[in-house]
């Protein structure tokens, strides 16, 4: 697969907390230049980036990140204020205390709520895979297809680890066939970004995918 066709799995990603305007206007224009599958931000930049881009590139943005603890109503507001401002895509975070307390038709409503406040738009549901035993991510698998979601993501980026491909091997193995694979954080070089989409995973979220492009085009790529 050539870089181009990689980039269109990409959900550019600026989420870390000092991130300005200037920056989360700087990645837009990078999304737009390279057609990148979204740019994923926070929801303080939803409208004003919707705005800037008009349409170019869909703009996602993430919900009760980045620990997922917030109460369902706090998530389904959320939800609904980022669409109101042009969000195309939601990125949520579950709630892994309910996950480990078995709570499992808790999560599972959950996603289903705030998969009804998408309507259309795209649900991608993080499950923080560095947290979760092998047994939990299976169940995960079950609970995301049973509640309509349309991708199952592994991680924040902002716990103790992102994405490996055996999780996205694991993934693949117990997820529906209507829904989709998202590896997210600690995606590093080209080659680990082509290895993910070949075992299956149909988005990649990262901040590094650009500077690597730009880097080799920079040394004669």
């Amino acid at each position: 697969m050539n870089v181009n066709e990689m980039l269109k799995h990409v959900d550019h990603t600026l989420l870390t907390q000092t991130a300005t305007w200037e920056e989360i206007k700087q990645i837009c224009d990078d999304a737009v230049k390279y057609e990148t599958a979204s740019v994923c931000i926070p929801p303080s930049y939803v409208k004003q980036a919707n705005e800037y881009m008009q349409g170019k590139i869909p703009v996602c943005t993430v919900i009760g990140f980045p620990n997922g603890y917030m109460t369902t109503k706090t998530k389904e507001f959320e939800t609904k204020d980022a669409i109101a401002n042009g969000a195309s895509e939601i990125d949520m975070v579950i709630n892994i205390g309910w996950l480990k307390d078995k709570k499992y038709d808790l999560v599972e409503e959950e996603i289903r709520t705030l998969k009804a406040a998408c309507g259309e738009k795209i649900l991608k549901v993080i499950i923080e895979t560095c947290l979760l035993t092998e047994e939990e991510k299976i169940k995960m698998c079950e609970l995301v297809t049973n509640a309509g979601a349309d991708y199952i993501k592994t991680s924040t980026g902002f716990s103790t680890a992102g994405a490996t491909f055996a999780d996205i091997e694991l993934f693949a193995k117990h997820i529906g066939p209507d829904v989709k694979m998202k590896a997210a954080g600690g995606i590093s070089s080209l080659n680990d970004a082509e290895k993910f989409l070949a075992l299956g995973a149909d988005r990649l979220g990262t901040s590094r995918m650009i500077k690597l492009v730009k880097n080799e085009e920079a040394s004669g790529y």
